[in-house]
């Protein structure tokens, strides 16, 4: 497989990807699904090894992975020694080949088109680049009904929008058990917001996924325009707030990376948000990164406050020391508030858990 740059695009604009109207009639061959992409986030190492271990060796289908992790961890090294299957980091421009298992490199979107994956640092997602959900609704949108998505192990819900889109495009959606799983925030938030077809322990999804493969896919609905909206967004091909106003409506909420104006998005239930340069988040990203700002604030608080009452002291101390005594216990009073505001902080921070 050849090594392209970054930019390059070997197919046509994702935002035209999938069936079109007009578009030649499919032949009459039905398909066989023949495209896995799975999803892992915390505690997703062990049972992507399960799954792999447990593939044939000899699998008709091309295995993609986002599996958020820190840029210098040796994975691919690591699932190299549990898969039966070739695995790879994801190159771009590189033909999707059946028998293979591509992952995702630090940094990068993983996204499929036209036979083909591309990796672009468009923005980020939940707060994360390669992120689930921009490889699920790419795989959704190029493949249709050929496309399994599989949710493993995770905190928050990246995975369930992504999951929904290979739903809605005809494909089959698998869920590792809630209770097998070390994090069980990505399964059950995929289970309560998706139709999913399939949930097994992580032991049991390499034969399931083995057995779904030799299954007709079945037929591809004309891949809905926000899907395809999105996965172009991801692609870097759109980013702008026309955009943005097809898929939803302005919100009173800032974007956690940029802050932005967010654009609220009903997908069929769910709320997620977009601000207009692409970064996108579900409902629960937002809410964990409004309360990871207010941890940070409150320590920022809590530090400020007894650095003033420290303060307030020391000059205290000086005063005293040139007998100027009315000024001193002035000061010696701002420290007691200083140290009461302090007070109340920490209790706030206890009270949440964080001290």
């Amino acid at each position: 497989m050849s090594r392209t740059s970054l930019n390059a695009n070997p197919s046509a604009s994702l935002a035209r990807c999938g069936p079109q109207p007009g578009a030649a009639a499919r032949p009459t061959t039905v398909p066989q699904r023949d495209i896995i992409a799975i999803g892992a986030s915390a505690g997703g190492l062990g049972p992507l090894q399960q799954v792999l271990a447990t593939l044939p060796s000899d699998l008709p289908a091309a295995i993609f992975v986002v599996l958020h992790i820190g840029s210098n961890s040796p994975l691919v090294e690591i699932l190299r020694q549990h898969s039966n299957l070739p695995v790879h980091r994801a190159v771009n421009g590189a033909a999707i080949e059946p028998g293979h298992v591509h992952i995702a490199i630090p940094d990068c979107h993983l996204l499929l088109h036209d036979r083909h994956i591309l990796l672009r640092r468009g923005p980020r997602e939940n707060l994360s680049r390669p992120a689930i959900d921009p490889l699920f609704r790419s795989a959704a949108c190029t493949f249709g009904s050929r496309a399994i998505g599989v949710v493993l192990s995770g905190a928050l819900d990246d995975g369930t929008a992504g999951l929904r889109a290979i739903r809605r495009c005809g494909g089959v959606a698998v869920v590792q058990q809630p209770s097998d799983a070390a994090f069980p925030e990505m399964p059950t938030a995929a289970l309560r917001r998706t139709a999913v077809d399939h949930v097994a322990a992580a032991r049991a999804i390499g034969p399931l996924l083995a057995r779904l493969i030799r299954e007709n896919a079945g037929e591809t609905p004309e891949i809905p325009f926000d899907i395809r909206l999105e996965t172009a967004i991801a692609a870097q091909e759109l980013g702008s707030m026309e955009a943005n106003q097809q898929l939803g409506q302005p919100s009173p909420f800032s974007c956690p990376e940029c802050r932005g104006v967010l654009w609220e998005i009903d997908d069929g239930g769910v709320l997620r948000y977009r601000c207009h340069v692409g970064h996108a988040f579900t409902a629960e990203a937002v809410q964990s990164d409004q309360s990871r700002c207010t941890e940070e604030l409150l320590w920022t608080l809590l530090r400020n406050h007894r650095e003033r009452a420290a303060l307030a002291d020391r000059m205290a101390e000086k005063q005293h020391s040139l007998q100027h005594d009315d000024l001193a216990d002035m000061l010696r009073h701002r420290a007691r508030g200083y140290q009461e505001d302090a007070e109340i902080i920490r209790r706030l921070l206890q009270n949440a858990g964080l001290q």
